[in-house]
């Protein structure tokens, strides 16, 4: 067992992670499969089918976690063959390993790391009420950066391809036709600071609402074409603008800018790390 220790530990995982330009972390399945000591695809193949299924009994949208990413690998010095390949998410890592052979002992420490680091990525209501403001500004900032992957995944699907307009769409709706470069003006922020990292937690949270409903409404709705997909995005912030304005609540546009963005406050974060 000691020798297995040795072996294998949190960093064989952590070392075939991804990371994408939003910062969304991600596992390509063959390299799991490596991992996981399965040689033959087809094998492994069936675990993921079964992880899939338990994705759909959970109520979770499965292609949030399990997006189909083909390769064409070399068979010989001038053939090229297409192989199926997964982009997975944290928690479909979970799953599959959940679903895969339980006498590997590699398959048991995988258990291990993916049940305390997807727990770690959650939190509860009493934890939530015990952060900091900056803290929960972190949380709300990587659910929107989540949630604004998904979304991207969505639109791409439905037709979009400039996103930077799509995008801008929804901060129009929101912010009473402010476009994301508006935004970035009136806070004043520097060259390219983003928008959301210099955001208070409640105007993170009027985001990340936007973009949750305008997913789930392109989804429901199965919209197709770029420009029906903008104007859903567009509706969509409308009304979350309304519903804010219903109940007398502050328009995030009128809403504070922090002092520091979220990257200043990392950065001092881990210089105070390498103090100590």
């Amino acid at each position: 067992m000691e020798e297995i220790v040795n072996k294998y530990t949190s960093k064989t995982f952590e070392d075939i992670k991804h990371i994408d330009e939003y910062g969304g972390e991600y596992w390509f399945a063959r390299d799991l499969q490596k991992v996981l000591e399965y040689k033959e695809w087809r094998n492994f193949k069936v675990v993921i089918d079964k992880a899939i299924t338990s994705c759909k009994n959970s109520k979770f949208n499965v292609f949030d976690h399990f997006v189909e990413a083909n390769k064409m690998i070399e068979i010989g010095k001038t053939a090229k063959r297409k192989i199926l390949d997964y982009k997975l998410s944290r928690y479909a890592c979970y799953l599959i390993v959940q679903n895969a052979d339980p006498s590997k002992e590699v398959v048991a420490l995988g258990q291990t790391y993916f049940a305390v680091q997807t727990r770690k990525q959650e939190i509860t209501e009493q934890e939530y009420d015990s952060l900091s403001d900056d803290e929960k500004r972190f949380y709300q900032r990587k659910l929107t950066r989540r949630g604004n992957y998904t979304l991207q995944k969505v639109a791409s699907s439905a037709g979009v391809k400039n996103m930077a307009e799509f995008h801008n769409a929804g901060y129009r709706g929101l912010y009473n036709g402010e476009t994301a470069d508006d935004i970035f003006k009136r806070k004043k922020l520097r060259y390219r600071e983003d928008i959301l990292d210099n955001m208070n937690e409640d105007e993170l949270v009027a985001n990340l609402f936007r973009i949750n409903q305008t997913k789930q409404k392109l989804l429901r709705d199965n919209v197709k074409g770029e420009n029906n997909a903008k104007n859903v995005h567009y509706e969509v912030g409308k009304k979350v603008r309304k519903a804010i304005a219903d109940i007398g609540g502050m328009m995030p546009e009128n809403m504070p800018t922090p002092k520091k963005s979220l990257k200043e406050l990392e950065k001092e974060r881990k210089l105070l790390e390498n103090k100590e």
